[in-house]
């Protein structure tokens, strides 16, 4: 595996890093190809609960390579047949075009998240930001068509009417503005973004594996449904636990290290 991205693991928590600092991150072909590979050996590794998605300095991701898609319309030409059979995963209902996981993924957005970059940031589960992050729909400013999500996830986190006001201007939307809006959850000091982030990391990962993963599924699943069928995914997944998995003995020994938990953390 090249050190375009990097993967680490330590205490069940993997850390992905989009590794190309000298062109932001940018969205080459070999980078498109080596962040699936890295994500979907994270999920195969049982010593893995969760994977914290992020950049190397000074960028989280500028979007797409703009360099190969000037020079031959790269991954956007039909003929190849490369974007779309990307686009055809990334509009199953799933986010497995970009990040092949079912374990959850928080976002660690150090920097700029552009465009195709911030449709990978919109495809974690949660986002936390430096202080420097800033997020930017510029499809329609370069005149590219989005086909990884944009008009679908950007809407989810931000409401449509934002959603429209980003992608249509092309404005930037910094920190703060993006935790008022609720695209991110938490801002943190700069220096801080991955240790916050590692350390939400082992909160999931204290969790039962089972029902975190049947948890999060169920949320993935009701988001892509009406409200009503929402309810029915939920009703579903508690009866397959109450059939299958209930373990009151263990529900008792959870309950009190969630109190002490709790003791610590007023």
């Amino acid at each position: 595996m090249s050190d375009i991205a990097l993967l680490e693991v330590a205490d069940r928590v993997a850390v992905v890093t989009l590794n190309r600092p000298e062109a932001r991150n940018a969205l080459s072909a070999d980078l498109r190809s080596a962040l699936p590979e890295l994500v979907a050996r994270a999920d195969a590794d049982p010593e893995v609960a969760v994977v914290v998605l992020t950049g190397a300095d000074p960028a989280f991701c500028a979007g797409l390579d703009l360099k190969e898609l000037g020079r031959n319309g790269g991954p956007l030409q039909t003929d190849g047949a490369v974007m779309p059979a990307e686009a055809d995963r990334a509009f199953s209902g799933s986010r497995a075009s970009m990040l092949p996981t079912d374990k959850p993924v928080i976002g660690a957005v150090n920097g700029v998240a552009v465009t195709g970059g911030l449709e990978l940031a919109l495809h974690c589960d949660f986002l936390v930001a430096s202080e420097r992050a800033r997020f930017a729909d510029t499809h329609a400013s370069v005149g590219v068509q989005p086909a990884w999500g944009m008009t679908v996830l950007l809407p989810q986190a931000v409401g449509i009417r934002r959603a429209k006001e980003m992608s249509m201007t092309g404005n930037f939307v910094d920190a703060a503005t993006a935790l008022e809006w609720g695209l991110v959850n938490h801002v943190v000091a700069h220096d801080e973004l991955l240790p916050f982030a590692r350390s939400l990391a082992v909160d999931i990962a204290s969790s039962d594996a089972g029902t975190l993963g049947t948890l999060l599924a169920s949320y993935n699943e009701g988001s892509r449904g009406t409200v009503t069928e929402a309810w029915q995914v939920e009703g579903r997944a508690f009866r397959t636990w109450q059939r299958e998995s209930m373990n009151p003995a263990e529900i008792e020994r959870r309950r009190l290290g969630v109190i002490e938990r709790g003791r610590s953390q007023v």
